[in-house]
């Protein structure tokens, strides 16, 4: 959490807060990736890429 809280302030000190949104979707694509890699989800995920 306290990584978190220190890209937060950063992102709200440095102006660049048009950044989240671009995060959010990197975590969660990366986040269905480790999560298809060993199941029986795989191969309908690798159809979206």
């Amino acid at each position: 959490m306290t990584f978190l809280a220190e890209l937060w302030s950063f992102l709200r000190a440095r102006r660049k807060i048009w950044m989240m949104p671009m995060l959010v979707v990197m975590i969660l694509l990366g986040g269905l990736l480790i999560l298809a890699k060993g199941s029986a989800v795989a191969p309908f995920v690798y159809t979206l890429f």
